[in-house]
């Protein structure tokens, strides 16, 4: 019996996957456990469109990210912090700090999480940050630190 899976079934098949499997298994496990349906031309033509609509969300969020990589790069963020000798700040700058003053200036919300700094911002200057916008857009934010 060929049915389509709704839900990942380890050993059988992944999300979405149209698969024949032994009748028996299909009916007292997959349908009733909600994790298949039988596949017919009706269910198919559902699956179809349903992929073809995931694509064009796929493809609107890849176009919003790289509309905001190019917003990000020409932004720069402003923080300032007590300095000691030789330009080196008295304690750091996180990635929650850029976020923050992200936010508030600029009314752009960004996950710190999503901001790839190895290491806290330790000296005066000028920093770039990498900013992971989507799996394939990876923007650079400038974080200018100055003196107290």
């Amino acid at each position: 019996m060929k049915v389509i899976f709704l839900k990942d079934v380890k050993g059988k098949g992944k999300k979405g996957e149209v698969k024949n499997v032994a009748d028996g298994y299909a009916h007292n496990f997959l349908i009733k456990q909600g994790l298949a349906v039988e596949a017919n031309s009706s269910t198919v033509n559902t699956l179809e469109a349903q992929k073809k609509k995931e694509q064009k969300e796929a493809e609107a969020e890849l176009q919003e990210a790289q509309q905001l990589k190019e917003k990000l790069e020409q932004l720069t963020v402003t923080l300032t912090a007590k300095s000691g000798e030789g330009g080196r700040l008295f304690g750091s700058i996180t990635t929650k700090q850029v976020a923050d003053e992200l936010q508030k200036v600029h009314k752009i919300k960004i996950d710190k999480r999503k901001m790839d700094l190895n290491e806290p911002i330790r000296s005066l200057g000028v920093t770039n940050v990498p900013v992971k916008l989507h799996t394939e857009v990876i923007a650079t934010l400038k974080v200018h630190v100055k003196e107290l």
